[in-house]
């Protein structure tokens, strides 16, 4: 990547100095095609584990390996020109320690030319988050319902309806921030949390299935496109992709094995 190509592109300290206000817009990208696309639109494109389970059919995204995460954010940085990249570490890349943190962040970010790393956070991960600032990674961090920790969890379900765990989610997210992430993540939670964890840090939280009020949105995009049928509550589908692609498939099939496709239009002639 040549450096005019490198400073064309949204930095991570331009979307902290987004806190409170133009809304940030933030989408999930998996491949070139797809992240030509949303480039010109999104201030942030995310490589999110999501993959594991929208394109590679996984339950969780507990299998996620770094191999697939790093597969497909080179794939993500050839089609994007403008967006910032985030990374997602994945489940098992940076938990164990610090130094284990940033040898698997540093390969992440040297093998794609990623902007950013993301990790599902809790104060837990202050001293990572720190540590890996400190060493030149940018962190956005995510708080709430953290899809890596489901098994904890039990389950993918709205988090921080209790008093307790509220005021654990909003001391996850300042600590997240004081540890110096540009950006919080905030997932599965109350709109009133959203705001409160909002009001709480000083850097931009990017809301899903959280409220209006945070600082930007972000969304799966093969859920928000209508892929799939069932998606979690806060989805709204703004497509219908899964109807497109069936109908084309369809009108392919029928064309076949009427033999009526390939017709004079898409087929070669003999040349005299």
């Amino acid at each position: 990547m040549s450096a005019q190509n490198f400073f064309a592109r949204m930095t991570a300290p331009k979307i902290t100095a987004r806190k409170g206000g133009d809304p940030i817009v933030c989408l999930t990208a998996y491949d070139a095609p797809t992240a030509a696309l949303l480039d010109d639109h999104c201030d942030l494109l995310l490589v999110g584990d999501s993959v594991g389970m929208v394109v590679h059919g996984l339950t969780t995204t507990v299998g996620v390996t770094l191999d697939m995460m790093i597969m497909h954010g080179q794939a993500v940085m050839r089609g994007s020109k403008t967006a910032l990249v985030v990374v997602d570490l994945p489940f098992g890349s940076y938990e164990d320690s610090p130094e284990t943190a940033f040898r698997n962040a540093s390969r992440v970010m040297m093998e794609t030319g990623c902007q950013a790393v993301k990790i599902e956070s809790g104060s837990y991960a202050a001293q990572t988050v720190s540590y890996l600032v400190e060493r030149g990674i940018p962190v956005m961090s995510h708080v709430g319902l953290r899809p890596q920790s489901m098994n904890v969890l039990g389950g993918f379900r709205a988090r921080g309806r209790t008093a307790s765990i509220a005021d654990e989610i909003i001391e996850n997210a300042i600590a997240a921030a004081e540890a110096g992430s540009f950006a919080v993540v905030v997932e599965g939670v109350s709109e009133e949390l959203a705001d409160r964890v909002t009001k709480a840090v000083n850097i931009p939280t990017i809301g899903i299935g959280a409220s209006a009020g945070c600082d930007g949105q972000i969304l799966v995009t093969p859920d928000m496109l209508g892929m799939f049928d069932r998606v979690p509550k806060f989805v709204k589908k703004y497509g219908a992709m899964s109807d497109l692609i069936e109908t084309a498939a369809k009108d392919y099939a029928a064309e076949v094995k009427a033999r009526t496709f390939p017709s004079d239009d898409y087929t070669y002639k003999f040349k005299k």
